[in-house]
C-alpha cells in the first residue's frame, strides 16, 4: 500500500492542526497533528521522524539527515527535579553545533517543531523543551507574560514565573552541551513569540552563546535588558505586527547605545505568527523567506565555511646562487654534437 492511499475522512481540519486521534505509524489513540498535504496523521515523534520511518525503504535509501527521541533532563526549577524534551540529532558522525528552542506556556507547538526540524536538517543539534508536560509549567506562566507585556511595558523577566522558566531553560541548555557528539563552544537560542522574550532573557544571563535568533519576539521589561546579551543577534518580523514593534524598538535603542551586534529583517505586510502553519496569519512566501534569514543566520555563526586551503608557494631566486652567464647579443646557444653511429 502506498502512502498516499492513508486518507483522512477529516475534511473540516487543515494542514498542521492537532487532533485526537489514531496515528498511522504507531496505531497509537493519542494527540496527533494532521498533514492533509501528504494525508496523514501523526503523533509527535514520527512527525518529527516522517522522512525516514516509511516502510517501503528500498536498496540504497540515504542515510536520514537526523533522529529524534524524548529525553528527561535534571532541572531544581521544576517540581520532581525532571523535565521532558523533544531531541533532534543529525545522523552524521561529527561534533554538531547546538540550538536550543525556548517555546512559551504552550510547548511544542507547529511552529516550534518546525523551527527544530529546520534546525536539525541543517545540522545542529537541537533540544525543544516540552512546557506542556513539565510539572509546575502551565497557563498561570502564559497569563504573567502576556498581562506583562500588554499592560505594563513587558514580559516581566524578574517574576517568579519567568524566572523559573529561564532556570529551566539554562537547564536544558547546560543538558544540550553536555552531549557525547556536540561542540558545546558553538551554541545559540532560537524563541518565537513569547518564546523569544524568553530567548532574549536566556542570553543575557549566557554569556557564551554564540548567536541568538528571535522571530517576532513580545517586549520585556526592564526594557534594556538586550544590553546584557553579548552575543550577534537576529530579530525577524513582520511590518503589520504592533505588538512585536515595540520588542523591535527596544533592541534597536540598544543598538544604537551601545553598538552592539544586532541585526533586523522585517518583512512588508505580515503580522504575528506569521511563521504558524495552523493559524490565519500564517504566510507561506513570506514564512520561507523568514526561515531562510534565521536559518542562514545560525549556519553563518555556527557553521562557518572551512578555512580556504594556503596559495601554492611561489618560487623564487636563491641569492646566494651565482648569477647564470648571459648570453651576448644576436648571439645563438651552440647546437649540440650529434655523432653518427658506426654502420
Amino acid at each position: 500500500m502506498r502512502d498516499d492511499d492513508k486518507l483522512l475522512d477529516l475534511p473540516e481540519v487543515e494542514f498542521g492542526s492537532g487532533v485526537v486521534g489514531v496515528c498511522d505509524i504507531c496505531g497509537t489513540r493519542q494527540a496527533v497533528i494532521v498533514l492533509t498535504k501528504e494525508r496523514f496523521k501523526l503523533c509527535v515523534l514520527d512527525f518529527l521522524n516522517k522522512t525516514w520511518i516509511k516502510t517501503d525503504k528500498k536498496p540504497g535509501v540515504p542515510v536520514p539527515l537526523y533522529r529524534s527521541e524524548r529525553v528527561w533532563f535534571e532541572s531544581p526549577a521544576v517540581p520532581g527535579g525532571k523535565a521532558q524534551g523533544i531531541l533532534l540529532r543529525p545522523a552524521k558522525q561529527v561534533r554538531h553545533p547546538i540550538v536550543l528552542v525556548t517555546p512559551d506556556a504552550y510547548g511544542l507547538t507547529t511552529t516550534v517543531l518546525d523551527a527544530g526540524i529546520r534546525f536539525a536538517r541543517e545540522g545542529f543539534e537541537v533540544l525543544m523543551p516540552d512546557t506542556v508536560k513539565t510539572a509546575g509549567v502551565g497557563a498561570l506562566d502564559q497569563a504573567t507574560m502576556s498581562s506583562g507585556a500588554r499592560l505594563r511595558g513587558g514580559v516581566p523577566v524578574a517574576s517568579k514565573r519567568v524566572r523559573t522558566l529561564l532556570r529551566l531553560y539554562q537547564d536544558a541548555l547546560e543538558y544540550l552541551r553536555g552531549g557525547e557528539m556536540v561542540d558545546p563552544t558553538k551554541s545559540a537560542v532560537f524563541g518565537i513569540s513569547y518564546g523569544g522574550s524568553l530567548a532574549l532573557a536566556l542570553a543575557a544571563q549566557e554569556t557564551q552563546l554564540s548567536a541568538v535568533a528571535l522571530a517576532y519576539p513580545m517586549p520585556v521589561t526592564p526594557k534594556d535588558l538586550a544590553k546584557l546579551v553579548t552575543a550577534p543577534l537576529l530579530y525577524v518580523g513582520g511590518s503589520n505586527d504592533p505588538a512585536s514593534a515595540r520588542a523591535r524598538e527596544q533592541l534597536i535603542r540598544v543598538r544604537d547605545d551601545s553598538g552592539a551586534r544586532f541585526d533586523f529583517r522585517v518583512l512588508p505586510e505580515v503580522r504575528h505568527h506569521f511563521l504558524s502553519r495552523d493559524l490565519p496569519a500564517y504566510d507561506l512566501a513570506k514564512a520561507e523567506e523568514a526561515w531562510g534569514y534565521l536559518v542562514g543566520f545560525l549556519k553563518e555563526r555556527l557553521l562557518p565555511p572551512p578555512p580556504r586551503p594556503p596559495p601554492a608557494p611561489v618560487s623564487r631566486p636563491d641569492p646566494a646562487a651565482p648569477p647564470a652567464a648571459a648570453t651576448p647579443k644576436g648571439a645563438m646557444a651552440p647546437a649540440p654534437k650529434v655523432t653518427a653511429s658506426p654502420g
